[in-house]
């Protein structure tokens, strides 16, 4: 199947038919309202961290593999190209896959998890939302308001899971989590090329490691059948190059089945426009079964042989106890924080009791990248670290 721009969909989003910003703002003139919003998150910050929080092997690890940053930066490739096949908004698709990881906290999912422990009963912590909250009150960048005022599609986009009660809280923007309902199908694409970036990139960075092992990957059934078309096509080929054959095709034998599949639903489906689909009582992007199958039985594999494997296990531990040492210091005493998020903490105290205060440390520790996290540990908790 030859990849090809397809005219834009009817029930893609348009900027015409967007539902604009929270606040308002001239036109951007030679940008689009959604080429603005990606320039905005590129600019940002919380952007600019990613390069130093984990993936899976924390960022001092080694050179060569994954951090968030260049996870993110492959996800956007991964659904652009989706979105040019699929005659969806190519803009608004990289404005969200840039954006969708912003909220994320050091060590990644083992932050993530420490930090959602430590906010049970506080206000809770999921990193998609964390990750609309920087976009709409954390990033100070601007004069007239806080965040990034990013238009309602962007930030719609970013919300994968929310509870009823946190859906309320957020407002228009997370609805469909109260009365039902789907994304647009931007926001459905990032979300499986995220997906499809994240499996690929453990697989080629869990070999270059040597937690997982090429006779290992071979028993999926995803991967199987792509080592033993690269070795046939290329008996005399070396390791290295064999897994970058084998990962290339697994991204692109994802994304034809992606584009397939994701057509023959919208076709069958005929939304007319956004609202439609929106109204649609599943998602209209997806995998075919088998490729679903596969995908899931790759997932399986990489959580019990490599996020699992003992080195693995023995990071997330150690990701744990800095996590979690430094919430409780720092919730405990707001005043060992720097100016900015103590003054916030007094804040959030103040409007709303012990949850506002635990608020503003979890955005301090959201926001570290995990050398600044271990730097923080050691300034608290050992005698002899210059504080």
């Amino acid at each position: 199947m030859s990849l090809h721009t397809t005219p834009p969909r009817p029930c893609a989003v348009t900027e015409t038919a967007s539902r604009g910003r929270r606040h308002e703002e001239p036109h951007p003139g030679h940008r689009s309202e959604f080429q603005r919003d990606r320039d905005r998150i590129i600019h940002c910050g919380a952007f600019r961290r990613l390069e130093y929080k984990t993936q899976v092997f924390v960022n001092h690890v080694g050179d060569l593999y994954r951090t968030r940053l260049t996870h993110t930066l492959e996800v956007g490739q991964i659904a652009r190209t989706s979105a040019q096949a699929l005659g969806l908004n190519i803009d608004l698709v990289e404005a969200i896959a840039l954006a969708h990881d912003l909220g994320h906290t050091p060590f990644g999912h083992a932050g993530q998890d420490a930090l959602a422990g430590r906010m049970e009963g506080l206000g809770g912590f999921e990193h998609n939302i964390q990750s609309l909250r920087v976009v709409d009150d954390l990033e100070k960048r601007y004069a007239t308001f806080d965040g990034l005022n990013l238009t309602f599609e962007t930030r719609e986009g970013l919300l994968k899971r929310c509870t009823v009660e946190r859906a309320q809280q957020l407002g228009p923007v997370a609805e469909r989590f109260v009365h039902g309902g789907q994304p647009t199908l931007e926001a459905q694409l990032v979300n499986v090329c995220d997906g499809i970036a994240y499996n690929s990139h453990d697989v080629d960075d869990g070999l270059r490691s040597g937690l997982i092992s090429v006779p290992e990957c071979r028993e999926t059934t995803l991967l199987g059948p792509l080592f033993a078309e690269v070795e046939t096509a290329y008996p005399n080929l070396d390791e290295r190059r064999t897994i970058y054959e084998v990962v290339r095709r697994m991204i692109n034998v994802q994304v034809e089945d992606l584009i397939r599949e994701s057509a023959a639903r919208i076709d069958a489906a005929a939304p007319a426009d956004v609202e439609a689909v929106r109204r649609h009582p599943g998602p209209l992007i997806g995998f075919s079964e088998d490729m679903a199958r596969r995908h899931q039985d790759l997932k399986d594999f990489l959580f019990q042989r490599l996020y699992r494997h003992f080195r693995v296990a023995r990071m997330v531990r150690k990701s744990h106890a800095v996590v979690q040492g430094l919430f409780d210091a720092l919730l405990d005493e707001p005043q060992l924080m720097p100016d900015q998020p103590r003054d916030a903490a007094h804040r959030g105290e103040a409007r709303h009791g012990l949850p506002g205060r635990a608020r503003a440390v979890a955005d301090y520790i959201a926001g570290m990248t995990d050398r600044f996290a271990i730097e923080e540990y050691r300034r608290l908790f050992r005698p002899e670290e210059l504080t």
